[in-house]
């Protein structure tokens, strides 16, 4: 058998400035690239026609063409991470296996047991940071804990950021590639889905709105976000260059991948968010949990034409306006009394940019059960937000085209009572915790 090593890509699906990548191809042993569609992953998912598979799918696709057009290819698996590397084991001479370093609790139990099984064979795991600029323990407060608190952590981001020399790495190796003939496809169906037919934005950062971020950003009518939040989460485009673009252009966006990193780090530290509030005491919230009124938010009929025009756009195209997701995160949680996991977990299942920990950060904050949120007494009046972000109902005539017609439905509850019923029930559950 042939002595090579692998890398295996995950959250990094670029050639360009890939940290592991770039390493792994400067050994001397040769590299066969890896992908596994992770059946621990897969199984879960409810809809077989998830855009996020076929995006997957496409960008693997994309990366064994570029490895064969040098003359190798890419080995691309179906199934546990664990049986898959156990069966590899059985085929390969593998000397070491090179990856960047994921922080979600489910990757890092499956990245111990990968290591451990490789372990035993003598074989190194190296793992590298790529998907950050500072992974979780480099930015620590003064007492070498992790920070609660979004401000102070964002201060000492940002002064070493400037104190170090944050570099794009050159073109790797390719030479270092194992020669190889084109190996199998593994196709959607094969693995029980279909293609989606939901665009995907491009990857090209738009120095235009990146530019102006801090003017449009509000304003859900309008261009003015950059949608490259699938392309964090996968790693399509490099970290390092897209925030060395925007250091020069607008802090305000630099401040948008802070706070990706403060969530990330937050997840790391903090575990238990995933399920319980970041502060215990807002477990006690007895929530409402109306099963009818749940789904009528989800559908976008609730009245308050802001939050069902948020709604409708995700249902239909996997993206919600960063604005706009406060405002119906907000309503779910105080208007509705409905428990902030019910909502994140309809944003896991919809968002084509959904990351564990800035869905469950973004959550917590609008329900005022996580570090740094919304206060709970702070009750967004989706009115005002409309007369704010949307005056002139461009982006609720777009959604919500019934909207002012009879067919529109009256609202779900009134701001009022909502409001006042919201405050009263968190008072009560904080009072007696």
């Amino acid at each position: 058998m042939k002595k090579i090593s692998l890398f295996w890509f995950r959250r990094d699906l670029r050639v360009e400035d890939n940290t592991g990548l770039y390493y792994a191809l400067q050994q001397e042993e040769q590299v066969l690239p890896l992908f596994i569609f992770d059946r621990n992953i897969l199984d879960a998912l409810e809809e077989k026609n998830d855009a996020r598979v076929t995006f997957i799918y496409q960008q693997v696709k994309r990366l064994k063409d570029f490895f064969e057009h040098k003359g190798s290819s890419m080995l691309i698996s179906y199934g546990h991470p664990e049986t898959v590397f156990e069966e590899l084991l059985d085929s390969y001479e593998v000397q070491a296996v090179y990856t960047n370093r994921d922080y979600e609790p489910y990757a890092k139990s499956r990245d111990a047991a990968v290591e451990e099984i490789l372990k035993k064979k003598g074989i190194p795991f190296l793992s590298f940071k790529d998907q950050v600029i500072f992974e979780p323990g480099e930015i620590l407060n003064g007492s070498g804990d992790f920070y609660k608190v979004f401000t102070p952590f964002s201060r000492n981001w940002m002064e070493k950021f400037k104190q170090t020399k944050v570099q794009i790495l050159p073109e790797a190796a390719w030479k270092n590639l194992w020669a190889t003939r084109p190996l199998p496809q593994i196709e959607l169906e094969q693995m029980g889905f279909q293609a989606s037919s939901l665009e995907i934005p491009s990857p090209l950062p738009n120095r235009e709105i990146i530019q102006h971020y801090d003017r449009d950003r509000n304003f859900p009518a309008q261009h003015g976000t950059s949608r490259l939040g699938i392309h964090l989460r996968f790693g399509t485009i490099s970290i390092r260059s897209l925030a060395l673009q925007s250091a020069s252009l607008n802090q305000t966006f630099l401040n948008e991948l802070i706070w990706r990193e403060f969530y990330l780090m937050i997840l790391a530290y903090s575990p238990q968010v995933v399920d319980r509030a970041f502060k215990p005491q807002y477990d006690r919230i007895p929530w409402r949990n109306n099963v009818e009124e749940f789904k009528t938010w989800c559908e976008g009929k609730t009245g308050y034409p802001i939050v069902d025009a948020g709604m409708r756009e995700l249902n239909a195209t996997g993206f919600m306006h960063n604005r706009v997701r406060m405002i119906v995160a907000s309503f779910l949680t105080k208007h509705l009394l409905i428990d902030w996991r019910w909502g994140e977990a309809y944003f896991a299942k919809k968002l084509l940019d959904f990351e564990l920990a800035s869905n469950n950060g973004g959550w917590q904050w609008a329900a005022g059960t996580g570090t740094d949120a919304q206060p709970y007494f702070r009750v967004f009046n989706p009115d005002s937000q409309t007369e704010k972000f949307d005056k002139n109902h461009v982006y609720i005539k777009k959604w919500v085209p019934e909207w002012g017609t009879p067919s529109y439905p009256p609202p779900l509850v009134d701001h009022k009572f909502a409001r006042t019923r919201a405050i009263a029930t968190y008072k009560k559950a904080l009072e007696e915790a």
